[in-house]
C-alpha cells in the first residue's frame, strides 16, 4: 500500500509521483483534488468515489504505509512545503495534523460543514477539524485466555499472569499507538509513563508493524491479546474469529478508554484550493460520516446517526473516555516519541 496514487493518472514509481501529479495538473486541474490520507484504502476509496459522484471532482489519493502510518505522510507534506502537491490531508488520528499545523503546512478554512461537531473537534483558528473516530481496545484470543481471565486495563501489559511474548502492540512511534502513548504521558506524567514502557520492553512484549498485524496475530493465536483499534477488532468479530473485545479501564477510578477521531485539513498554497474545500466539506458532512459508519471505519460518530443506522460493532456502547483533550495529548507527543525511540529502537 506504499504511497500509491489512484485516480485519472496512475503511478509508475514512488519517485515519479511529483512528476505524475504535475502531468495531471497540465491536463486540467479544474476537476481534480489531491488528498494524502492515512485511512486504510478499503475504507477511504468508497468515500472518495461517493464524493466524485456527488461533486464531479476527480480524487487523486496518496495512501500511507501500514508500518509508519500518518507519520510518513506528515513528513512528506513537510518536505513539500515549498511546492505543495496535496490539497487535503485526511488522517485517522489527530497528533500529526496538529504537528503539521505547528509547522505552517495547513491553511485556514472556516467551513460551514463543522456545524454540529463537538467544540473540542473544531480548531478555534479554523486550521483543522475532527470527526467520528475509533477506540483503542484490547483484542483477546478466547482460545488462549479463559473466561474471567481477560485483561481489563492497559496496565495489564505488566501483569505477571500474562507472559510478555504472548502480548503485542503496534510500533509506538507511529499511528494511533503513538497517540495512545502521548495520551498516557499527558495523563500520568513523563517519568511514570517512561517507566511503564521500559517495563513493557523488559517483559518482551511483541512490538509489530501496525494494528492490523496485532489483530491478525491475536486472531491466529500467535498472541493471547494485544492493543489495536476498534475497526480492526470489528473486522475479526465479523469474520467469526475466536476473539473478544475489551474496552480498557472502564471501572471506577480507572483512566478510561481513548477514542481517537479522524481529522481533516486543507494544505496551504495547495494546487486546487477550491476543490480541496469541497472535499473537506464532504468529509465533515453527516452524510460522509454515516457512510464511514456503514463501511466499518468509524465506530463512534461525532454526530447522531440517521434513524435505522448503527455501527456494525459496538452499537449502543457507552464509553468512559480518557480525560485529556486533543491539544493536551499533542503537547506530550514529542517527549513520548523521544522515549519510545530510546526504549524500543535505540
Amino acid at each position: 500500500m506504499m504511497n500509491k496514487v489512484f485516480g485519472i493518472c496512475k503511478p509508475v514509481t514512488l519517485l515519479a509521483i511529483a512528476l505524475l501529479l504535475s502531468a495531471c495538473h497540465a491536463r486540467g486541474t479544474e476537476s481534480q483534488v489531491v488528498v494524502y490520507t492515512s485511512v486504510d484504502q478499503v475504507y477511504a476509496e468508497p468515500v472518495f468515489k461517493a464524493f466524485e459522484a456527488k461533486s464531479g471532482i476527480r480524487v487523486l489519493a496518496v495512501y500511507d504505509v501500514e508500518a509508519t502510518k500518518t507519520v510518513g505522510l506528515a513528513q512528506r507534506l513537510l518536505a513539500e512545503k515549498g511546492n505543495p502537491q496535496a490539497d487535503v490531508f485526511w488522517s485517522g488520528e489527530f497528533t500529526q495534523t496538529m504537528f503539521l499545523n505547528e509547522q505552517g503546512i495547513l491553511a485556514q478554512y472556516r467551513t460551514p460543514a463543522a456545524t454540529g461537531l463537538p467544540s473540542a473537534y473544531v480548531d478555534p483558528q479554523g486550521y483543522w477539524y475532527a470527526f467520528g473516530g475509533r477506540a483503542r481496545v484490547i483484542l483477546v484470543n478466547t482460545d488462549l485466555v479463559k473466561p474471567g481471565e481477560e485483561p481489563a486495563s492497559i496496565y495489564d501489559l505488566l501483569a505477571e499472569r500474562y507472559p510478555g511474548r504472548q502480548l503485542g502492540l503496534a510500533n509506538p512511534l507511529f499511528g494511533t499507538t503513538s497517540t495512545q502513548v502521548a495520551a498516557l504521558y499527558s495523563l500520568n506524567g513523563t517519568d511514570a509513563s517512561r517507566a511503564f514502557f521500559q517495563k513493557i520492553a523488559q517483559r518482551g512484549v511483541q512490538v509489530v508493524d501496525g494494528n492490523s498485524v496485532v489483530r491478525d496475530m491475536v486472531a491466529d493465536g500467535q498472541l493471547a491479546w494485544g492493543l489495536t483499534d476498534s475497526d480492526d477488532a470489528c473486522y475479526e468479530l465479523q469474520k467469526g474469529a475466536p476473539v473478544k473485545v475489551v474496552f480498557p479501564d472502564q471501572a471506577e477510578g480507572q483512566i478510561g478508554t481513548l477514542v481517537i477521531p479522524n481529522t481533516v485539513a486543507l494544505i496551504a498554497n495547495a494546487p486546487h484550493p477550491e476543490n480541496g474545500q469541497a472535499l473537506v466539506d464532504y468529509l465533515l458532512s453527516p452524510e460522509a460520516e454515516a457512510l464511514m459508519v456503514k463501511l466499518g471505519w468509524i465506530q463512534f460518530p461525532a454526530r447522531p446517526l440517521p434513524q435505522g443506522l448503527a455501527p456494525a460493532c459496538f452499537a449502543g456502547v457507552s464509553l468512559r473516555g480518557m480525560s485529556p483533550g486533543l491539544e493536551e495529548i499533542y503537547q506530550y507527543l514529542a517527549a513520548a516519541q523521544a522515549d519510545m525511540q530510546e526504549i524500543f529502537v535505540r
